[in-house]
This record gives structure tokens, sequence and C-alpha cells, in this order.
């Protein structure tokens, strides 16, 4: 077997062989497109051995595996901090780095990652592009209020984008130029929430057949989106070992350095997708008003004060929301917090 390290950059992708015998048996370099990896198909087939690949996970990196598997190679994808790991450069280049992979590859400890089939994938694109849309919709009225502001205009009524906040952002007189941005953000607004709007109703359709849906739903403060969006980005359960493990992914974990006697915990970790992470802490401020965890949040926040209780409160209930998932998805169960028990954890935040 070969095994080859691939380092991908912008405009190359820098390529190491090995041998089974940990022999160098040639270096190349070969551009990151579709013609460039039947190139290297090609080259490499004339030593009639099968190909195993490494390339770090990076923007790019899932056409590359996906090119490269249709043309018969096995290709893995390894956690970039993971290698950093197992493999710390002095001098690194690219032509290092795609040495280092080979090498991992060789001696069988590729740190790779799970990758989701093309169904999880396009259900993650849409979940994750509702919220770039949100994100910007935010942007922009967060922006005509600065402008009442920087013009001294109050705003009385309750919703600035309703009906009645229409009506007085007309009557308001604002000079130009801010005007004409302010006009601007209206219409993109309006444009935004009929994209988002769009994209809800493909997630409530293609929610009705997710087999996670519906369990999530039963969840307190997970609506349609949220649930699609959790469901996505776990994708299958069954990676997932414990409930533990799935609380570490979601990066809701204090980081943890011990040595000896001395136990430090930090900040959250915030390894995992950012998505999830986004989606758990979101459900977290509409299930601190159910009855199975208004206690717990209230006794937490208390107990750590004014200036932090609050937040630290509300990650340490998106964990045992989290736990509850695991448990729901692995029994295939709705929600029910007695029978999540899982593990605890000392807050940090």
């Amino acid at each position: 077997m070969l095994h080859v390290g691939l380092d991908l950059s912008r405009r190359r992708l820098d390529v190491c062989v090995l041998s089974d015998e940990a022999e160098l048996v040639e270096e190349l370099a070969a551009p990151p497109d579709l013609d460039g990896l039947r190139y290297l198909v090609s080259k490499l087939a004339r030593h009639g051995e099968p190909v195993r690949a490494v390339i770090e996970s990076m923007t790019g990196a899932r056409f590359v595996h996906d090119t490269l598997e249709q043309l018969g190679w096995d290709v893995l994808i390894a956690d970039a901090q993971r290698v950093k790991g197992l493999a710390p450069l002095a001098c690194k280049t690219d032509r290092v780095d795609s040495r280092v992979l080979a090498v991992l590859s060789h001696r069988n400890l590729v740190p790779a990652i799970w990758l989701p089939d093309p169904r999880v994938r396009s259900e993650r694109e849409q979940a994750r592009f509702r919220l770039h849309l949100v994100k910007h919709k935010s942007m922009l009225k967060h922006r005509i209020h600065a402008t009442l502001m920087t013009f001294g205009h109050p705003c009385p009524v309750t919703d600035l984008f309703g009906l009645e906040g229409r009506n007085l952002l007309e009557r308001l007189e604002i000079p130009p130029p801010w005007r004409e941005t302010l006009d601007a953000s209206l219409y993109l607004i309006d444009y935004l929430e009929s994209e988002i709007h769009a994209i809800e109703r493909e997630l409530r359709a293609s929610g009705a057949d997710h087999r996670y849906v519906p369990l999530l739903l039963t969840v307190p403060g997970i609506g349609w989106v949220l649930a699609f969006t959790i469901a996505a980005e776990i994708g299958d359960i069954t990676r997932f070992a414990s409930a533990k493990k799935l609380v570490g992914y979601t990066g809701l974990c204090p980081r943890v350095r011990q040595s000896g006697e001395s136990d430090h915990r930090g900040p959250l970790s915030k390894q995992g997708p950012r998505y999830l992470r986004w989606a758990m802490l979101e459900a977290t401020m509409h299930a601190l008003r159910h009855p199975a965890y208004a206690e717990r949040y209230q006794r937490n926040k208390q107990r750590l004060g004014k200036q932090r209780g609050a937040r630290v409160a509300q990650v340490d209930l998106a964990r045992k929301l989290t736990e509850a998932i695991w448990h729901m998805l692995t029994t295939n169960q709705p929600f029910d917090p007695a029978a999540a028990g899982g593990a605890t954890f000392r807050l940090a935040a």
C-alpha cells in the first residue's frame, strides 16, 4: 500500500508518497482542481498498489476527499488540531506537512474525523444558511436603531419594524444620505425575511421525515428550526458512546488542566460545531423556565452571583439538555428529564 500525505493550499496540493516500508517514493505537487486530482491518481496508478491518503480538515478538503474516493483511493480527513499535538514541527512548510501526514498514515496514527454523508451535509447547509441570513437581518436592524439615536429620535413603539414602527420611520426627518441607507436597510430586511421564511418552510418539510426531529420537538425550548439544526449537526447519534461524549462535542465543557495536585478549570473549550453550541444555548433560554430545570437554574444563578451567575447557570443547563437529548435519541424515547441522568460538571465559563 502507498501512504499519501496531502497538504492543501489555495493554488496547489503538495503530495508526499511513502511505501509500506516507510521509504520515500516521490514528492510532487498538483493543482487542487478536478484535472489536477485526476492527474495525481493516474501518476500513482503506475505503481499498481492501493492508496491511502490523508488530508487535514480545512476548506476544500471535502472536495479533495470526495473526488479521490470516487477515483478509487481510500481518503481520511485528519483533525488539524490533533495532528499538531501528535507531530509538533520546528520547521513548518507545505512539503513537511505533507510528509507528516504520510507518516501518520503509515503508522496508523491518523486522528480521523467523522465525515457526514451528502444528505447530512445538505441539511447542515440549509440550517446554517438560515442562521447566516438571520445574523445579517439583525445587523441591519441594529444599524437603523443606531441611526435614530444619532439624530435624537426616540423609539416609542414596541416593534420598530412592525406596521406602526414602519409608519414612524416614514414620518421621521432624517437627512441624506442616512435616509437613503435607512430605506435600503428596510428593503433588505424585507427581502431577507422572505428568504428566511422560504428556508423555514423547507426545513419543516424536511424535518417531517427526519427520525430525530419529532423526538427533539418534545424537548422544552426546541421548535422546528432548532430541532432541525440540532439533528443536522449531531448527524448519527451512535457515534457518541455516552452523553459525556456528546456534551464534549458541543464545546460546552470547561477546559481542564491537571498536573499532580493542581486542577484548573478554565473557560469553555468551544470545540466542535459552533452552530450546535448556538442551538443548545438558544434552547436553554426557553428551557430555564420549564419545571424540570427552573429550580436548578435559579439555584446556580443565585449561588454564583450577579456578575457571572446567569451565564454560567445557562451553560450548565445547556449541558443537561444535551445529556437528555443523547438519552432520547439513543433510546428513541421522547423527553423525560427524570430518565436522563448523565454526568455532572464543575461550573466554569
